[in-house]
């Protein structure tokens, strides 16, 4: 039971670099970060029953699915990223401190998704011994890292820290973990 809680704790460490980002962000509230946090909750808890009822359908190892879709997931946080910057530069836009309600809505969106791949990734790694503090610790998990990493952000000393530093972070902690994944799956 230790090694799952464990797990959720380790593999959510992304959210703190998603909490810097958003706390480094102006317009950003605490209150948008909530809000968030409580949507991923809900996706954790259907990840969870998710995986309980589709790892039997599943014909190969779930263990795949979970690799390659964090590193899709990673790669997307960081070009994305790096491709917004980009038009952002090119409209000349204001400054990257200033983004819109769209982009925090997208933001959430893809944190929620990530926790709940998270959560059905853990789920299919430890059936069929999975509890229901799989999600618990995932949510729990992402909202303490973020809370944590936004409040350190609106310090004077972290607000020297590049916004592109923690995207890119961010996507490497994806990357890692779907990595992970597959390592273990191929016995590396």
């Amino acid at each position: 039971m230790f090694l799952p809680i464990l797990s959720g704790l380790i593999v959510s460490v992304d959210a703190f670099f998603i909490g810097l980002s958003l706390g480094l962000q102006e317009r950003c509230k605490f209150l948008y970060l909530a809000i968030m946090n409580t949507f991923l909750f809900g996706l954790c808890i259907l990840g969870f029953f998710i995986a309980e009822r589709i790892y039997e359908i599943i014909p190969f190892d779930p263990d795949y699915i979970v690799g390659f879709a964090f590193i899709a997931l990673g790669l997307w946080t960081i070009l994305y990223f790096l491709v917004s910057k980009y038009m952002k530069r090119r409209r000349g836009a204001a400054a990257e401190r200033n983004i819109s309600l769209k982009t925090f809505i997208l933001v959430g969106l893809v944190m929620s998704g990530e926790a709940m791949l998270i959560t059905m990734g853990i789920t299919f790694i430890f059936l069929p011994y999975s509890t229901f503090l799989i999600p618990i610790t995932v949510a729990l998990a992402h909202f303490g890292y973020s809370a944590l990493s936004f409040h350190l952000a609106r310090t004077k000393h972290v607000k020297r820290v590049p916004t592109a530093l923690s995207h890119v972070l961010s996507g490497l902690a994806l990357i890692t973990y779907g990595l992970m994944a597959l390592f273990v799956e191929l016995g590396l």
